[in-house]
């Protein structure tokens, strides 16, 4: 029997009604990109924000900015945090291993996303860790570290939306352009090199430093009652750095690359979306041209990167020398 004195709420979130007359009320349209094509979002890094942890650093991409009034904000950024615990010896119950076992762990926040996400980890979380493991692989000296293993655990608190507003007065989700699952690829770059500036903070070797970069395939929605060619100005294809999906309203594909600058090697690629009957952009196949310019975006992360990195070894650089100069303080006086 129900208990009639106490008020339920609804199992998920729900949306305020809005009641506008359509000739006074702004038409619910998505947002357009204001930033160059070959331009990222700007990116805050810090490192040593848990101090339980061996390493730790927050990841944060700004909001996406809003040139259209809409009744419904979907804008967001994307907010990662990442921990790293260990090198640690392995225990007695798992066999002898010549080589560092990395364990990489990423989970959602229940609240990262409008739909409020389950405790429990799904499939895209555990896809999601699978190709950060593998970005990360190319980056340790595994050799340096036999019976150890070392845990990455990536929280992501604040995930990128998948579907802008459609351009009408309904405020549902356009369908055609099919967007669902754009917003992982920023994701999954996000991790990468989150998890880099942590294992670094950490003080692990590694040959080098591991940048994600995100680069899309942008071309625009075929009009009503009218066949899209892409030879002409209007269907042309565009490939953009760091594509938010929020600000295109059609994306043929999107590829992430986890990139080392210093050996010029790529430890992780991921593409996804279909590109057929997309002519060669710049004398050269489309495939090829998506991955250089996803490498570009991993070259623009990684000064985020190896500044945020200075930053750190400043800070405890500093705070070594003042521990030191008071021990040597007390042992003056105690002389």
């Amino acid at each position: 029997m129900a208990d009639r004195r106490r008020i339920n709420p609804p199992l998920r979130p729900t949306a305020i009604p809005i009641f506008a007359s359509s000739s006074k009320a702004p038409s619910l349209i998505p947002r357009h990109r204001t930033r160059p094509a070959n331009e990222i979002r700007k990116v805050f890094l810090k490192t040593g924000l848990t101090p339980s942890a061996s390493g730790s650093a927050y990841f944060e991409v700004e909001s996406t900015q809003s040139t259209t009034e809409s009744f419904l904000d979907r804008s967001s950024s994307l907010k990662i945090t990442c921990s790293v615990h260990g090198p640690r010896p392995l225990p007695r119950s798992q066999p002898f291993s010549p080589h560092l076992l990395l364990s990489v762990n990423v989970k959602f926040a229940p609240f990262a996303s409008r739909h409020r996400r389950g405790y429990i980890r799904d499939a895209s979380e555990r896809d999601l860790a699978v190709h950060v493991e593998t970005a990360l692989r190319g980056l340790l000296i595994s050799a340096r570290w036999p019976k150890s293993g070392v845990d990455v655990v990536i929280t992501v608190l604040e995930g990128e939306e998948d579907e802008p507003l459609a351009a009408g007065d309904s405020g549902e989700p356009r369908e055609e352009g099919g967007l669902s699952g754009w917003g992982m690829m920023s994701v999954l770059s996000g991790c990468i090199t989150v998890a880099s500036a942590a294992i670094a903070d950490a003080g692990i070797d590694c040959v080098d430093l591991v940048s994600g970069g995100v680069a899309a395939i942008v071309r625009p929605l075929q009009a009503p009652g009218r066949r899209r060619h892409v030879e002409d100005g209007e269907g042309e294809a565009r490939i953009v750095l760091d594509p938010s999906p929020s600000e295109h309203q059609s994306l043929a594909a999107v590829c992430v690359v986890g990139y080392l600058q210093s050996r010029d090697e790529v430890t992780e690629i991921w593409l996804r979306g279909d590109v057929g009957g997309i002519p060669s952009v710049q004398d050269s196949p489309i495939l090829e041209r998506v991955v250089d310019q996803a490498v570009e975006a991993a070259m623009s992360s990684r000064l985020v990167l190896e500044e945020a990195l200075k930053e750190s070894v400043k800070f405890k650089l500093q705070k070594k020398s003042s521990a030191e100069a008071v021990a040597g303080a007390k042992w003056n006086k105690s002389a």
